[in-house]
């Protein structure tokens, strides 16, 4: 019997992965934010992998428009990742795909807060600093040292970011999967991964009950008394709310709508 063609992907479906990943953000939504830019971006590495198989193909753009927000900096590394882990999927069959959308979990946390912090943050703000006031005067230097000092730097950790991740994930992966190692490091990102789900949750929804009330002539704070119970209890049981309703289906826009009337009924009430 002859042995199964081994699917790779070209350099032409990486480089087509790296100019689309410029429109991460060019359909953002609040249910699953980049989720559908990352999707686009891997459209070409999907149709390569399985365009002879529309089951397959399916299954790939479901994992790819699951929830994903990073810093569009620092999210090549992560696609480089998800080529090279869709690319050993293609040509292994007992790979557990479900470690493709963990180890992108696991990952979109730490390397957005660098790409936020280091470019947004830092780089950004210092070639603004100093091509700004050369700009305003009128020189060319002005918009020359803001490329030199913020898009340079980004533009060579995308795209050298990138080429690295793929490389050497498709290497790793190969050898990690004979020994099982990779088990074992899909169960370690899906813990990480839910860990950095659990921290948004606390900094990201924000929920504060103004309520005082009065008690034999003291004041009791409703919302000091929540936080003594359990800090963030009101965020974590919405959370869990809407968890609950997206299981049974609930479409997420009607969740969202109904979010938005809860919250202004409660504020007219003066509940928040």
């Amino acid at each position: 019997m002859d042995k199964p063609v081994e699917k790779k992907l070209t350099k032409k479906d990486l480089r087509r992965v790296m100019w689309r990943h410029y429109q991460l953000l060019g359909s953002f939504n609040y249910e699953r934010q980049m989720s559908i830019g990352y999707a686009w971006s891997m459209t070409p590495v999907l149709q390569r992998l399985y365009g002879d198989n529309e089951s397959d193909l399916k299954e790939g753009y479901k994992r790819h428009l699951e929830f994903f927000n990073c810093s569009t900096s620092t999210s090549p590394l992560i696609l480089g990742i998800s080529c090279a882990m869709e690319e050993q999927n293609a040509n292994t069959d007992n790979f557990d795909d479900a470690s493709i959308n963990a180890v992108k979990t696991a990952l979109m946390g730490p390397l957005a807060g660098i790409g936020d912090s280091l470019f947004w943050g830092t780089l950004r703000v210092i070639g603004v600093g100093v091509g700004a006031p050369l700009a305003i005067k009128g020189s060319i230097l002005g918009p020359i040292l803001y490329f030199l000092i913020n898009v340079i730097p980004s533009e060579l950790l995308r795209w050298y970011g990138f080429k690295l991740t793929y490389e050497g994930g498709s290497k790793f992966l190969t050898k990690i999967q004979e020994d099982g190692t990779l088990q074992k490091l899909t169960e370690a990102a899906k813990i990480l991964g839910l860990v950095v789900i659990g921290a948004m949750i606390a900094s990201l929804v924000i929920i504060d009950v103004p309520t005082v009330l009065k008690l034999g002539g003291t004041k009791v704070s409703i919302q000091k008394t929540l936080d003594s119970l359990m800090p963030n209890l009101l965020p974590l049981l919405l959370t869990f709310g809407c968890y609950g309703l997206l299981k049974k289906h609930v479409n997420g826009t009607v969740i969202l709508l109904g979010l938005i009337v809860l919250g202004i009924i409660a504020v007219a009430l003066g509940l928040l």
